[in-house]
């Protein structure tokens, strides 16, 4: 089992940037890709990133590609989303989530972090 912790929200104004961490628990977090996702009130959650788990493959939403960056540190457990460009519309709760298979879809996934907030004022 994979325990999933997301740090770095906050509240930022447009065009400014945020980092967001993921760390997870255990000692097989190199099987495992990771996805990004966010879900904003009134709304379903949705794909922002992936990064499969030797860090070759990667994928982006259209809405945030060319903005945002998903990397990961194995030796670390820890997935990263650097989010530059910041838009109103990126505001929701950002979550992490570990799958053994790449995917985009967060029907794929098993394990799923606690979410943190970001808020980006206009």
């Amino acid at each position: 089992q994979v325990q999933l912790l997301e740090s770095g929200g906050g509240l930022v104004q447009a065009g400014g940037s945020l980092r967001l961490s993921c760390a997870a628990s255990g000692r097989t977090f190199s099987r495992y890709a990771m996805g990004w996702f966010r879900q904003a009130p009134g709304k379903e959650r949705e794909f922002v990133a992936a990064i499969s788990r030797n860090g070759i493959t990667i994928g982006y939403a259209d809405s945030v590609k060319g903005r945002f960056t998903v990397s990961r540190d194995n030796a670390k457990n820890t997935v990263f989303l650097q989010m530059n460009s910041l838009k109103p519309e990126d505001t929701a709760a950002y979550y992490c989530a570990s799958n053994l298979a790449y995917s985009s879809s967060a029907a794929s996934y098993d394990y799923w972090g606690q979410g943190t907030q970001v808020t980006v004022s206009s």
